[in-house]
């Protein structure tokens, strides 16, 4: 991440984070044109502010409001920041080797479940400058694009799980909402 966005970064107001069940988790975001590029410079900064701030790893833009195929990642490696913008992501491809691991989501705060993904892919994508990028993307990083590629799509990771366990973080969440909701009146 350049110098610019990094300054950007640590100026910018956090996006409100929607939480599940909000109808906007579940639409498919549009991709992004040339008109779209003023928007996209405002929201990048604002993006990685709320993951920063939540914490987490990835963030797409369906989860603050925004129909724009566009995500942030950072895995900070060794506790460094290592910032990833991902503009029109296409997997072209999915190994058949799968791996499952436990998933969070920043749409549903402190809720975990074991996922089933392909181990590795290969992917294709601009970042925040134009370019493009192609390659193939191994463990974490393969799961996180994954993750954040399927908000773009109107998919959650509980889409990933039975029904049962999904019915049960479903609850969870409606039942710390109602407590919230309680708090405050």
């Amino acid at each position: 991440m350049d110098e610019t966005l990094v300054a950007a970064v640590a100026d910018a107001a956090p996006l409100p984070i929607l939480i599940a069940p909000d109808p906007a988790l579940r639409r498919k975001a549009a991709v992004i044109g040339p008109a779209d590029q003023a928007t996209v410079r405002e929201a990048i900064p604002r993006l990685f502010a709320a993951m920063y701030a939540a914490p987490g790893i990835g963030l797409a833009a369906p989860q603050v409001g925004l129909s724009l195929r566009l995500f942030v990642i950072d895995l900070q490696t060794d506790g460094r920041r290592e910032p990833m913008v991902v503009i029109n992501p296409e997997i072209l491809e999915r190994s058949a080797e799968v791996e499952t691991r436990e998933e969070g989501c920043l749409s549903f705060p402190d809720q975990y479940a074991d996922v089933t993904r392909p181990r590795a892919i290969r992917a294709r994508w601009l970042d925040e400058t134009g370019a493009r990028h192609e390659g193939a993307l191994e463990g974490l990083l393969a799961r996180c694009f994954q993750h954040e590629t399927d908000h773009l799509d109107g998919i959650l990771f509980v889409d990933h799980i039975s029904a049962l366990k999904r019915n049960m973080i479903m609850r969870r969440l409606a039942k710390r909402q109602r407590e919230k909701d309680a708090r405050r009146a």
